[in-house]
């Protein structure tokens, strides 16, 4: 399915590249006189596009697909033929939007390919399935009570399980002076959670290991609980479910790790995993998801970048030192990283990309949103 869905993200990309440069297409097709008047009348070859781009209001991509048109095509025929696949190529792209965020459809594309592979390959199974019809031992029942609670985690790793009646008596939650929250989610008291740290470590615990809580509580102190490594401190909490998820890891040094959660699953009840990512350089994001996920990446020196979780492909080894995602200048280094929905920033257009690595662009003032503190401190 995420092959799927990476191969629709890529085609639909490019109609939307597409679709951009034939909307500068379209501004031009108001005055092409002037366009060819523009272009004439310009001294020097590398001012064309930064003219044009004035006169028309086109951006440098669209200026220079306008730029490059021959001569001979440069008539209100050949424009309004190029014109006239705007309507149809955005109907294309939110068809291709719809697919990849849907997975019904997606199911539906692989078990349309599977159908044509049997036609192409119309040949009898040559193997057989066994099954082992051995009666296995029956698995101890887990007898630990089952109930929705919702997890808090500080920033200085003070962890709270709090349940739905507790939760809808007081919400507020209290916190050390100088302390505050670092993430929250809902979860089964019967779920696994995964803690990781600064020291590129993963301690394995269940939310049944901790006692229910309230709001005004400061919490339990997980480095302590979990006898962390001395000075060691809590990153990230993760919920793993089925271990089938994904993880996103992002570096200080402009790099980014995907992974599955799967690297994780252990036969044994093991309490801690040792070299659990890559520690060539300080983590400054993780994300968890199980659908493509849109990411916006923040560097120190003020610029932006957002891309799409498909543009990664993912890797087998949890230590990884990654591939480049943020072009980075000299001493700079990326600061935080986090899903878009709540990045708030909106001009999306204006730092998405299509390819990785990249540089982004410098923030917008109206696009910083409320300040944000970083996952990491300094």
């Amino acid at each position: 399915m995420e092959c799927v869905r990476r191969r629709v993200y890529f085609e639909l990309a490019k109609k939307k590249d597409k679709l951009h440069l034939l909307k500068g297409l379209e501004k031009i097709l108001l005055d092409i006189d002037k366009a060819i008047a523009v272009i004439r009348n310009t001294q020097h070859e590398e001012d064309v596009v930064p003219n044009l781009m004035t006169q028309f209001g086109i951006d440098e991509t669209q200026a220079e697909f306008v730029a490059e048109i021959k001569l001979r095509n440069i008539n209100r025929e050949y424009i309004l033929k190029r014109v006239a696949e705007t309507d149809e190529l955005e109907k294309e792209i939110a068809d291709l939007e719809d697919v990849v965020s849907s997975r019904r459809r997606i199911r539906a594309i692989i078990i349309a390919e599977l159908k044509d592979v049997i036609k192409k390959y119309p040949s009898p199974r040559r193997t057989g399935l066994v099954y082992d019809a051995a009666p296995g031992e029956a698995a101890a029942e887990d007898e630990t009570e089952d109930y929705h609670v919702t997890l808090f985690v500080s920033r200085e790793g003070y962890f709270k399980k709090i349940t739905d009646a507790s939760l809808r008596m007081s919400s507020e939650q209290r916190y050390k002076e100088g302390d505050g929250l670092l993430t929250s989610f809902e979860a089964s008291n019967r779920a696994e959670l995964l803690v990781f740290t600064d020291r590129a470590q993963v301690y394995k615990t269940r939310c049944a290991d901790f006692e229910d809580t309230k709001a005004s509580a400061l919490g339990t102190f997980l480095p302590t609980r979990l006898e962390m490594d001395d000075g060691e401190r809590v990153v990230a909490v993760a919920d793993p479910g089925d271990y089938r998820g994904q993880l996103l890891l992002l570096f200080e040094n402009g790099k980014a790790a995907r992974f599955g959660m799967d690297v994780y699953e252990t036969k044994t009840n093991r309490k801690k995993l040792v070299n659990a990512f890559s520690d060539k350089s300080p983590l400054r994001g993780i994300l968890f998801f199980r659908e493509e996920l849109d990411v916006a990446a923040f560097a120190d020196d003020g610029r932006a970048l957002v891309f799409n979780t498909a543009l990664l492909q993912p890797k087998t080894s949890r230590t990884t030192q990654g591939v480049g995602c943020m072009s980075l200048k000299a001493r700079r280094k990326l600061q935080r990283a986090e899903p878009l929905e709540g990045a708030g920033i909106k001009n999306v257009a204006r730092y998405r990309v299509r390819t990785l690595p990249a540089a982004g662009a410098v923030l917008r003032e109206e696009d910083r949103g409320e300040e944000q503190l970083s996952l990491i401190g300094d």
